[in-house]
């Protein structure tokens, strides 16, 4: 008898989609799209020969085969973990400078450096908050290890994630309603304040820039008050803006690209683990070379 193959990303999907019962609150959780959960779930059922959820228009419930499968799941996941802590007993020392523009340090990094941190208490990480344009000299001269950035002009390393951009605004100001339309962009030769330009001439309706900023508070601030709408990265809006749509006269914004780079200076195994790590936590089997 040929037994199915268990991937245990599928499987890491499937858990957060059974916890939370919700293929939308997996995606936040595994930092993927809603469609790229539908399609792993869909490949663990085809690959267990079983329906592991019932689908309701707005919810999911378990099935049979899936509250088995969960049970098991949970222990391979956790198995997976302790071979890995186990693989890795050798001390890793050193001290890694990781930059990153500050929207993804505050969204997406958190989770998988307190992960790190556990599994090599022995490194220490420094993080450098910049524009991911400003973080690429920074990489030739050595001066940071890697580069969890925006892909750009002299920055493309090794693919992680592509990030919906999507336009915001005060819900108790309204000022997209204004005219011109009151924008609030990150500073020239930023790739999302490209797009954002990009994304306003295609709507044909008049704007003007009411602040620029390298800062995503500084953005959040003006858009807060009322000043200004934005475009920001998905994972940085939060909950209480309003999304504004094509309902508003807003128009799709191009995603950005994320890459993660190594410098070229430093080939430390301390810099190599964390690479490895952010890759890994973002679903990337590739490892970067050296």
């Amino acid at each position: 008898m040929t037994f199915p193959e268990l991937n245990l990303n599928q499987l890491r999907t499937f858990v957060a989609a059974a916890e939370g019962l919700s293929f939308i609150g997996a995606a936040e959780t595994m930092h993927r799209s809603q469609a790229a959960v539908s399609m792993q779930i869909m490949k663990l059922e085809a690959a267990v020969g079983q329906p592991l959820f019932e689908r309701h228009t707005r919810r999911i419930v378990l099935t049979r085969a899936g509250d088995t499968l969960l049970h098991y799941a949970r222990q391979l996941l956790q198995l997976e973990q302790e071979t890995m802590a186990a693989l890795r007993k050798q001390e890793v020392v050193g001290r890694v400078v990781l930059g990153a523009p500050d929207d993804y340090v505050a969204s997406l990094l958190p989770p998988l450096l307190e992960r790190f941190s556990r599994m090599f208490a022995k490194v220490e990480i420094e993080l450098v908050c910049l524009q991911s344009i400003l973080l690429e000299p920074m990489l030739r001269k050595g001066t940071i290890d890697l580069a969890f950035v925006t892909r750009g002009a002299g920055l493309d390393g090794q693919f992680v994630r592509r990030e919906p951009m999507v336009w915001v605004g005060s819900q108790r100001h309204a000022a997209w309603k204004k005219t011109p339309l009151p924008i609030a962009l990150y500073e020239k030769g930023c790739v999302a304040r490209e797009h954002t330009l990009a994304a306003l001439e295609g709507m044909a309706r008049p704007f003007h820039a009411t602040y620029s900023s390298p800062s995503l508070l500084g953005i959040l601030a003006m858009v807060d008050a009322g000043l200004a709408v934005a475009a920001l990265a998905e994972c940085s809006v939060p909950a209480h803006l309003q999304r504004l749509g094509k309902a508003e006269g807003f128009s799709p914004i191009t995603p950005l690209e994320i890459v993660l780079i190594k410098g070229r200076q430093n080939s430390s195994p301390a810099a190599a683990c964390l690479a490895n790590e952010i890759m890994a936590a973002f679903g990337v089997s590739e490892r970067l070379s050296a």
